[in-house]
């Protein structure tokens, strides 16, 4: 199949280039960092008198920064963290600049004095002009360079500050309008409303419709390999190359919602007012056409929006000649770039977040994901989640460059999980036979359309389809849920042999993904599949009458769960959550896949799941080494802060992540705080025994004995006896909870503790989370009776241990019910354990790593849920750990220091319910 000429195959190389470096080779990273004494400024501003650690927090920053260091920074939650790390970067910012003018006046000032000289020199014929020639030319052209960078950047601030002075009178002129306006239509009659509501949604309908009648739109264009313009996306088409871009911060976290509370924290900050903050998101957060919004699949989202672009790009081309008229040749109302430009001046004047930015896009009639984009060059601060920075693909076409800038990864416990999940990719079985047979549907009526190359394209992509369909015993003639496969496996696969096994060892990965990228295949297969919606086999015609009775959506749903009507609710709402992508193009999902596949060897393994229902089998790529796609951040950005209010173990984000990505050790800085809270509003304590004396010991193999359970069910009454408040009980997992729920309830323990605490329980489904928490405060607030208050049973890892605040009466106490150890049974974490055991050396112990990394895994998880409940400076409360193995002090070392140093290890029930006692009954009153 390899038969293709070796032209052009760099096109992909800077997406794979990273992932032919391995973790344990010593790279060397280029960054230059200076370890030289620092003059930090006598004051940081803050918009209240900091705390001590804060002071500390932004000097260690300022020095970071300024050296060009990698930093570590552990802060816990409640402390400010977020506000010290706007003030001390943005003072370092600031200050930056201010160095950076006067630079440019000391090089314009010794230019003209070299000028001066060198006049005088060359009468007097002192100066050898020859000798001097190239240094001289060298300096002008810094000179010029920095001086038409400072004169673009002076020009551009001029700009904005113009903008912002004029802003709020035009602002008000609007406002007025639409308010104006609002109050005509108020008053009109109901034929001038039904009009006007029906002029709306043909509007809407004309910019949603994206399918031409014809099928031009869907045939491939003719393909040419060497063609190094045809990779260009319709992303890109309206970047400004010229664009310089100023020194900026790039600020980001995990959810949307904790880079709008990051916005809001610079908006209170002393520099809200003097600083660029733009924030990118998504096509589905920002986007403001109703018609493309209501999509609710994210691949849907995009395909629409660029067909959008397209259909407008068409438009201008075909200008003047005469066409068929459709309601895609009006294209996207909001992809307008006079509207779009203006967007981008008055969302860097003032600081918004990402609900700001969407309103504000409405108002302008522009969009917002391209303004957003646009503003990148000129903003001083970039919020952006996680992936948008990590995926290097994605950091590029977002137009994101990070030389000699400054990037701080907020919440970064779990960054090397991340990094691995980002570039992990999983494709099922269903997917596999879906596509094979849309991509041949669609060679079968256009064969006679489509050109040699493409065609030859085309049966490439099938074979390689075919074989991963056969490599988990499947047959892509046949529906996925009329396939069993003979027996249930899990193998694990390097990539070579995996290559080998599926016969795909000769076939050139980057010329397919080129050809993919280039011909945008997988976009064309979508817009097929939605026009003529081909069923997923040739059935029979009972089969199809079958099929016509139920929704083709329903039906792929059941086909996946591989359950009839009678299939839990649950399980299809799960599928339900995936569905839309398989459904809608499953080619796209495999392409990053394939590009997986093109990972060094030992960086990377194939897993292959094979269950008794083929729809469900999988193949999947495991990242091992994160470090290698970390590498290229910590070499192009001048400084790189990974912050969290809990970092420990700080061990392994240092070998792991930055030793293994080639920094230095001396380059790294470390930093951790304490709590602002004085060690008296916090009781930790390691609980070994129950009320009977019954030791606390929930391993795998002893945690489900009923007699534990019952003893689990006696010290939380009597917790529940002298906690006021509400309290958060954390659980290793679902399953376990549940089963302790269930025993609780025939055994009695519920009843018993529902006369003090009303239980609730955390809900699966991420949608009913917000009811579950606002019901848990309500009886709080409200409690009456002999009813004190909540008890919420969490479990680990779940919606409630990361990012919910149980300040105050909220969360009194956290109980942690034994160790979160994940399965140790599972081939992936196997996998990892061996690959850190042989790349790895041991730690000072003489333990090996791949046992360290287990352990660092239950302890991450702890430290983010019992961090839970400390909020604020005047907040108290207790923490109960609920397992012998919590007074090791290998264990207590990986808690985090504001915990770990007020730790009381108690063997008896009894010292422990007293000293619970005492610790609330000191802060009756307060």
């Amino acid at each position: 199949m390899d038969d293709f000429d070796e032209e052009g195959d760099d096109l992909l190389s800077s997406l794979v280039m990273d992932n032919t470096l391995t973790g344990n080779q010593g790279l060397k990273v280029s960054t230059e960092y200076s370890s030289r004494p620092v003059n930090l400024p006598e004051a940081f501003p803050f918009p209240f008198k900091p705390y001590d650690i804060q002071e500390g927090f932004m000097r260690e920053l300022y020095t970071c920064l300024e050296q060009g260091r990698v930093g570590i920074f552990e802060s816990p939650t409640g402390t400010g963290k977020s506000l010290s790390l706007i003030c001390g970067a943005l003072r370092w910012l600031k200050d930056f600049q201010e160095r950076q003018k006067l630079e440019l006046e000391e090089m314009i000032s010794a230019e003209n004095k070299e000028n001066c000289d060198s006049n005088v020199s060359k009468d007097t014929g002192e100066l050898d002009w020859i000798s001097d020639f190239k240094a001289k030319q060298e300096t002008e052209e810094k000179t010029k360079k920095v001086k038409e960078e400072i004169e673009q950047r002076m020009k551009r601030e001029a700009k904005l500050s113009e903008i912002k002075k004029t802003r709020k009178v035009s602002k008000r002129k609007r406002v007025q309008l639409e308010d104006d306006f609002d109050d005509l239509l108020k008053t009109a009659s109901s034929d001038i409303k039904d009009a006007y509501k029906q002029e709306i949604e043909k509007l809407v309908q004309e910019s949603g419709d994206i399918h031409d009648d014809d099928d031009d739109n869907l045939v491939l264009d003719e393909y040419h390999s060497d063609d190094a313009g045809d990779d260009k996306d319709s992303d890109d088409e309206d970047d400004d190359e010229t664009d310089v871009h100023c020194t900026k911060i790039y600020f980001c976290s995990r959810t949307h919602s904790q880079l709008s509370q990051f916005v809001k924290e610079v908006i209170k900050s002393p520099y809200g007012d003097d600083t660029r903050v733009i924030s990118l998101g998504s096509r589905q957060n920002l986007c403001v056409n109703e018609a493309v919004k209501r999509l609710k699949s994210l691949s849907l989202i995009n395909d629409t929006c660029r067909d959008l672009q397209k259909k407008k790009s068409e438009k201008k081309e075909k200008a003047g000649m005469k066409r068929k008229k459709t309601g895609s040749s009006q294209g996207c109302p909001f992809y307008k770039q006079d509207p779009i430009h203006d967007f981008k001046d008055s969302a860097l004047v003032d600081v918004r977040d990402i609900e700001q930015l969407v309103l504000l896009g409405k108002q302008m009639k522009a969009c917002p994901y391209y303004g957003t984009r646009l503003a990148v060059p000129d903003s001083e601060i970039v919020a952006l989640p996680y992936n948008t920075l990590l995926h290097k693909s994605t950091r590029e076409a977002t137009g994101i460059q990070l030389k000699d800038n400054i990037v701080i990864i907020d919440e970064a416990h779990n960054l090397l999980e991340t990094i691995n999940n980002v570039y992990s990719m999983e494709i099922t079985g269903a997917q596999l036979v879906r596509a094979h047979s849309q991509l041949s549907q669609y060679e079968g009526k256009y064969r006679s359309r489509l050109k040699a190359q493409n065609l030859m394209y085309i049966k490439q992509i099938l074979f390689i389809l075919g074989n991963l369909t056969k490599c988990i015993g499947g047959k892509t003639d046949q529906h996925p849920d009329k396939q069993s496969v003979p027996f249930a496996e899990t193998r694990l696969w390097t990539i070579n042999d995996f290559l080998f096994h599926s016969q795909l060892d000769n076939v050139n990965m980057f010329k397919v993904l080129r050809y993919c990228q280039r011909s945008q295949i997988s976009r064309k297969l979508h817009g097929f599949v939605e026009k003529y919606r081909p069923e997923i086999v040739v059935a029979s015609e009972k089969e199809k009458k079958h099929e016509t009775s139920t929704s083709s959506l329903s039906s792929f749903l059941k086909s996946l769960s591989g359950k009839g009507d009678n299939a839990e609710k649950e399980t299809v709402e799960k599928v339900e959550e995936k569905s839309d992508f398989v459904m809608s193009s499953p080619l796209m999902h495999i392409e990053s896949f394939l590009l997986s596949l093109t990972n060094a060897d030992k960086d990377g393994r194939i897993v292959i799941t094979k269950k008794k229902l083929f729809s469900q089998c999988s193949i999947k790529f495991l990242l091992l080494n994160p470090a290698v796609h970390f590498t290229s951040i910590v070499q192009e950005a001048r400084a790189v802060i990974v912050a969290g209010g809990t970092m420990q173990p700080i061990t392994e984000f240092k070998d792991q992540l930055f030793h293994a990505a080639g920094v230095q050790p001396e380059r790294i800085l470390e930093y951790s705080c304490g709590h602002v809270i004085p060690g008296d509003q916090l009781l930790p304590i390691s609980v070994s025994t129950g009320p009977t004396g019954l030791q606390l010991d929930f391993t795998y193999t002893n945690r489900n004995k009923p007699s534990l359970l019952d003893e689990l069910g006696r010290l939380l009454c009597n917790v529940c006896n002298i906690v006021p408040g509400g309290l958060i009980c954390f659980f290793p997992s679902y399953d376990y909870e549940k089963l302790v729920y269930s025993h609780w309830e025939n055994s009695g323990v519920l009843s018993k503790l529902q006369t003090r605490k009303k239980v609730f329980r955390e809900p699966k489904r991420a949608g009913q989370a917000d009811k579950v928490l606002q019901d848990y405060t309500a009886c709080i607030q409200n409690c009456s009776g002999s009813v004190t208050g909540s008890i919420l049973f969490c479990v680990v890892g779940g919606k409630m241990s990361e990012g919910i605040n149980f300040s105050d009466d909220l969360g009194r106490c956290v109980v942690m019910v034994g160790m979160p150890y994940p399965n140790s049974n599972s081939p992936e974490l196997k996998e990892k354990m061996e690959y850190l055991n042989a790349n790895f050396p041991k730690d000072k112990e003489g333990r090996q790593p791949g046992q360290v990394h287990y352990e660092n895994l239950c302890m991450k998880a702890v430290n983010q849920s019992i961090g839970r409940a400390i909020r604020h400076q005047g907040d108290y409360a207790t923490i109960l750990l609920l397992d012998r193995r919590y007074s090791r002090s290998g264990t207590i070392s990986k808690l985090p220091g504001w915990i770990s140093k007020h730790l009381q290890k108690m063997d008896k029930f009894g010292n422990v319910f007293s000293a619970v006692s005492k610790f609330f009954a000191g802060k009756k009153g307060s």
